[in-house]
């Protein structure tokens, strides 16, 4: 049986540093596949910082050669766009689940219902967060009361 290490990312739909998030997402991807058994990085697909940290894993994991993590995209509810492109998705993504607590939840709040559940399942959340505001923000500070180890890329130097 592998010990899995259970890794969320978060950040804002709209990123103007892509760069430097690149950068630092590149340094934990490796750390961490470097340094666990098993990573199973979670992400949703809702804007710039997600797509940005999917291609990271993506780049890291092949440029490695490590074959000791998945990719699983975390939909909130079923989205018809992953269903009509389902080979597309499937060859990116290791995995493809719709979140349970999510799919139950009022429309407006089942980007955050899912957001909490996939923190509930992490030992780690990585976020790029430079606003006190918005969906990445409340998904931090839920992080931190569930204790949660998080990673804040926008503040690291």
């Amino acid at each position: 049986m592998l010990n899995t290490f259970t890794v969320s990312l978060f950040g804002h739909r709209e990123i103007n540093r892509l760069n430097y998030v690149e950068e630092k997402l590149e340094e934990i991807v490796h750390g961490l596949i470097s340094n666990n058994e098993y990573v199973e990085f979670l992400i949703g697909r809702e804007g710039d910082f997600d797509i940005i940290a999917a291609s990271v894993i993506r780049r890291v994991v092949k440029k490695c050669g490590f074959n000791n993590s998945s990719l699983v995209l975390v939909l909130p509810y079923a989205k018809a766009e992953v269903y009509r492109n389902e080979k597309y998705f499937y060859d990116y993504y290791d995995e493809i689940e719709v979140c349970p607590e999510s799919e139950k939840a009022f429309f407006k709040a089942a980007i955050q219902t899912r957001n909490r559940a996939m923190i509930d399942r992490s030992d780690l959340a990585v976020f790029y967060v430079e606003k006190e505001n918005g969906g990445a923000f409340q998904t931090m500070q839920y992080a931190v009361s569930k204790g949660c180890g998080i990673i804040n890329i926008a503040k690291m130097k």
